[in-house]
C-alpha cells in the first residue's frame, strides 16, 4: 500500500499479480466445487475482507506516520507470510506417522523454497527486515518440507495381504 511505505511499487506490482493468480485459482476452485465448500470460501473470502478493510482503516486513522504505519503492516504481513509459507506443514504428523511423503505437494515446497529465497535476496539488497524476515523463515520452513519429503520419499511396503476382493477371485 503506497500510504502505508513509499516507493513500493515493484511490491505493490508483484503482490497485486500474487493476488490476481490466487483470485483465478478461487474462482475455479468455487466454479468446481459443491455447496457446502462454496459456503466456506465465501465465508473466508469476506473475514478476510472485514479483516483488512479494519487492517486499512486501523493504518490510516490510527497511524499518521510512514514509519508507524510500516511497522505495523510489516509485522502484520511477515505474520501471514509465515502462515502461508507453513501452512503445508500443518500435515507434518501425518507424514512423519506414515513415513510416507505422498501428503506433501512437492513442486509447492519447491516453489515457495524458491519464492523464499528470492525475496530475502531482494530484501538483502534494499534492507527490508519485514520482507527479510517473513520470506527467510518462509525459505527456511519450505527446506523442513523438502527434507521431509527426501527423508520419507520412499513410503515403507504395505502388508501384503490379500484383500478381500482379491480373496473372493480365487476360489
Amino acid at each position: 500500500m503506497p500510504f502505508v511505505h513509499p516507493h513500493s511499487v515493484l511490491v505493490v506490482t508483484i503482490n497485486s499479480i500474487g493476488l490476481f493468480m490466487q483470485l483465478c485459482y478461487i474462482s475455479i476452485f468455487f466454479f468446481y466445487t459443491g455447496k457446502r465448500y462454496r459456503l466456506q470460501i465465501v465465508s473466508i473470502l469476506f473475514g478476510e475482507i472485514v479483516g483488512l478493510a479494519a487492517a486499512v482503516a486501523g493504518t490510516m486513522l490510527g497511524l499518521h506516520t510512514y514509519a508507524s504505519r510500516t511497522t505495523v503492516v510489516g509485522i502484520l504481513a511477515t505474520a501471514f507470510g509465515i502462515c502461508m509459507y507453513g501452512s503445508p506443514l500443518t500435515i507434518m504428523y501425518k507424514v512423519i506417522k506414515t513415513k510416507s511423503a505422498e501428503f506433501l505437494p512437492k513442486t509447492l515446497s519447491i516453489a515457495c523454497f524458491l519464492n523464499g529465497i528470492c525475496w530475502a535476496g531482494y530484501a538483502l539488497l534494499k534492507f527490508d527486515p519485514y520482507i527479510l524476515t517473513g520470506n527467510g523463515v518462509g525459505a527456511l520452513l519450505a527446506l523442513v518440507q523438502l527434507a521431509l519429503i527426501v527423508i520419507y520419499r520412499n513410503p515403507p511396503p504395505k502388508d501384503e495381504k490379500p484383500s478381500k476382493v482379491e480373496l473372493q477371485n480365487v476360489v
